[in-house]
């Protein structure tokens, strides 16, 4: 499986201060994101997967909602995780 424990484990190690600090907003955003990489591969491969397609389009206004919400909470870190995870161009 793409997403295991430790992989779970080095995202929140990394972005969400702490592994086990697992509801922290950079955290799930990472997570998504990473959720978000591996699905859109997945979809590049196979045009037809209609119900990864449903999935992708939820996780990223999961996403975007959680953005949007810590940019009207704390514009300092919503600026660093999208420099972090590359979110804009």
């Amino acid at each position: 499986m793409y997403l295991n424990k430790e992989v779970k484990q080095e995202i929140f190690k990394k972005y969400g201060k702490s592994e086990k600090n697992t509801g922290s907003a950079e955290g799930q955003i990472a997570l998504f994101s990473h959720r978000i990489d591996h699905l859109s591969k997945h979809l590049k491969t196979n045009k037809k997967d209609f119900n990864t397609e449903r999935s992708l389009v939820k996780l990223v206004g999961k996403r975007r909602h959680l953005l949007d919400y810590l940019k009207s909470k704390d514009i300092e870190r919503y600026r660093s995780i999208v420099k972090e995870l590359g979110l804009r161009k």
